[in-house]
């Protein structure tokens, strides 16, 4: 390469931060060796630019533009990151925009996984103080050029709603206006932040940015990508895992009017047409037979037998503590197992990607929670290099880690090559939930010992299949699955005697994925309704019997303390209806909930009341947190109630929300969140209320029924109450 054109391609730091752009001013708040010209460049407007991997671009108007790494997804993300970065920078929050990265792993990263990703309930937490930092440097080289142009000590301004101030003279100056000189200011190191008690932003409850367009119809899902000259596609997948297309009859299916072709590949057929209906119809209407393969024959009964006999065996020790053995002997002994089934994510937005390929490019509109996997996966089935593939994100219609996989894009593609033309390929329902990758099935081995109202010993053991061995390879070190024994290996209680090990089970034709939590759905859950049967084993308040080991654990005591107050726990309750409590710390955040369950003569159960408690650090946006904690709790409490993927013959047996039920309207009970007033550094709120809801509805309807379940979903059967 040419030196000069070398040298543009690649500026130095000092330059980037500096020079920004003409009429802009640019400020990386992390930058690569090399980028320029890389796959997966900033925006339109940044090109021969040194691209960060998030950045603040600040116009001639004022308008602050954050490139945004992470997919709203509907957690409130886009609104709360941008409110961190209007604290710092003292921007005004009515001229902030954002604009989604494009897919980069080495420009955009999540700073906690290390790959442009969203998922494990942590933007806010990873970009915290990334953003922070950004936004107080560059307030501070604004108003440095402010200070500049009035010839006064930068100390004596101050900066507020996009304006920079001088106290003494009352002079102001908009943002816009200081654009170019503050691109010649030098980048300030280590900048100062805004003490908590001075923001104006951070802790208000704000409006989220994506809330009009969700309410008047502008907003724009993956599914609702259109194109000119688009085609529509459906397809058919092997009803068994690892099946492969036998024969296809495609004669009635071409008979359909607006089916234009039926593609056939290896695992699966598609059926092309002008329109949704026409694909769908010419789908219902082929005649297809499968080669089953080894799967054919695999049942919900065969996996939970290997899975049961896979638990018995000593697994890889993941945390030991003092003398187990010892103190297990010794204390009043209680053992238990508990299992948790397969669920579908059953996103409200089914799996779509729309796909235009051309002889030397491959355009992709779709919605997902890990870019740069879509475009490696479309790059790898193309044959094509990484920058002739654009990924455009959207709005993601419920995602809850389904979309952390980049399979339904793969498929896309391969159905695209064979289109002439853009087209738009969509799941059915059925397909989407009959080929999901599944939260694991679960079983857990717990022996516990007690002495004096407290526990001296804990044994615990996880049996199921590794996600990450599949998904991020080497997160998988020793036979440790990190996620599976997170909430396992950081219990919140005072136990001198601990030890947690893990035993990976791989179950046979069933692929497993992230489900909104994952390793502490399972660990929480078996964890607290162990806790509920401790306390009345120890004869004890389960509320107190927790708060008596959370001695070096204040912060989830508080939120004990506050949910019990707020619940109204102790206070007397008619036949057959109960309080149950869950306490946890996970994902960075304290919480405490309280479920109120009845339980009728049949064996069902009627939800009257959920009380939660949470202390998740600085709430950025309180208004988020409560919402998010709300649909959390509803998310988990439905699959506590109904969720349960089962397996005969190879296939999934549920299809759709008739099977797969969630929780209605009329059965969703009155949801009170208390958030606590915190100073420490935010924690993730998004996965809490799924893992909350189940471990206090069970142990809601054991202090209702006495009856102890060990296994979700409910078991009505065993709640019933037996006629005379």
């Amino acid at each position: 390469m040419d030196t000069r054109e070398n040298a543009r391609l690649s500026p130095s730091r000092r330059v980037v931060l500096k020079g920004g752009l003409a009429g802009m001013l640019v400020l990386a708040f992390h930058l690569p060796a090399r980028a320029a010209n890389e796959p997966g460049q900033p925006p339109d407007g940044t090109e021969n630019q040194f691209a960060p991997n998030a950045f603040i671009r600040i116009d001639h108007a004022g308008k602050t533009t954050l490139v945004m790494p992470q997919v709203e997804m509907g957690q409130g993300v886009y609104t709360a990151i941008a409110m961190i970065l209007a604290e710092e920078l003292d921007a005004d929050f009515t001229q902030v925009v954002l604009e989604h990265a494009p897919p980069n792993d080495k420009l955009y990263a999540n700073p906690v996984f290390g790959i442009q990703v969203t998922g494990n309930s942590n933007s806010i937490r990873a970009f915290w103080k990334p953003l922070r930092a950004a936004g107080a440097a560059a307030r501070a080289m604004l108003i440095a050029a402010a200070a500049q142009q009035w010839q006064v000590d930068p100390a004596s301004c101050t900066a507020a709603n996009g304006m920079a101030t001088h106290g003494a003279s009352g002079r102001t100056i908009a943002y816009g206006d200081l654009v170019d000189a503050a691109s010649h200011v030098p980048v300030p190191q280590n900048p100062p932040l805004k003490d908590p008690k001075d923001f104006t932003l951070i802790g208000q409850p704000l409006k989220r940015f994506d809330t009009p367009g969700k309410t008047n119809g502008k907003a724009v899902y993956g599914i609702d990508a259109m194109l000119p000259g688009m085609k529509f596609a459906t397809v058919a997948a092997s009803p068994v895992l690892g099946g492969k297309v036998g024969h296809v009859d495609d004669g009635a299916a071409k008979a359909v009017p607006g089916v234009q072709q039926v593609i056939v590949l290896d695992d699966l057929v598609a059926v092309v047409g002008d329109h949704m209906w026409a694909a769908k119809k010419g789908l219902d209407a082929l005649a297809i037979t499968w080669d089953e393969g080894a799967n054919a024959q695999v049942s919900s009964a065969d996996i939970w037998e290997d899975l049961r006999a896979q638990s018995l065996k000593d697994g890889a020790v993941a945390k030991s503590v003092g003398d187990v053995a010892k103190g297990l002997a010794e204390g009043d002994r209680l053992d238990a197992e508990y299992e948790l089934p397969f669920l579908a994510h059953a996103t409200m937005e089914p799996q779509n990607c729309t796909v235009h390929l051309t002889p030397g490019a491959c355009e992709i509109w779709t919605g997902t929670q890990i870019m740069s996997r879509v475009q490696s996966t479309a790059a790898a089935v193309t044959e094509l290099p990484l920058d002739k593939v654009t990924v455009h994100n959207h709005l993601i219609g419920g995602g809850f880690g389904r979309r952390l996989e980049p399979d339904m894009v793969a498929s896309a593609v391969r159905i695209a090559q064979h289109v002439d033309g853009p087209v738009k390929v969509v799941w059915t329902r059925e397909e989407d939930i009959q080929h999901d990758v599944y939260r694991p099935a679960y079983r857990d081995v717990i022996s516990a010992s007690l002495s004096g109202g407290k526990i001296v010993a804990w044994k615990y053991r996880v049996t199921g299949s590794s996600i990450l061995a599949r998904w991020l390879p080497p997160a998988f070190q020793n036979g440790i699955d990190i996620d599976a024994v997170d909430s396992a290996v950081d219990m919140p209680y005072d136990i001198p005697n601990f030890h947690v090990e893990y035993v990976r089970a791989e179950p046979r034709g069933v692929t497993t994925g992230f489900w909104r939590g994952v390793g502490p759905n399972n660990n929480v859950f078996a964890v607290e309704c162990f806790m509920d049967e401790l306390a009345r084993k120890a004869g004890m308040d389960p509320i107190a019997f927790r708060r008596g080991m959370l001695d070096k654990n204040p912060r989830l005591q508080a939120a004990l303390d506050l949910v019990a107050e707020k619940s109204d726990w102790g206070k007397p309750l008619p036949a057959r209806v109960g309080r149950g409590v869950c306490a946890q710390p996970s994902f960075a955040s304290f919480i405490a909930t309280v479920v109120e369950a009845e339980v009728d003569e049949a064996g069902e159960v009627h939800l009257r009341r959920v009380t939660s408690a949470v202390d998740t650090g600085i709430a950025v946006n309180p208004d988020t947190i409560v919402a998010q904690l709300q649909g959390g709790l509803v998310f988990g409490l439905t699959a506590a109630l109904f969720g349960e993927i089962t397996i005969e013959k190879g296939r999934v047996q549920q299809s759709n929300f008739n099977d797969y039920r969630m929780l209605r309207m009329d059965e969703v009970p009155p949801i009170e969140v208390h958030v606590i007033k915190s100073g420490e550094n935010p924690g993730g709120i998004g996965e809490t209320g799924a893992t909350a809801g189940p471990p206090a509805l069970r142990n809601a309807i054991y202090a209702a029924t006495g009856v102890a379940l060990r296994r979700l979903p409910i078991d009505r059967a065993a709640l019933a109450l037996k006629k005379a």
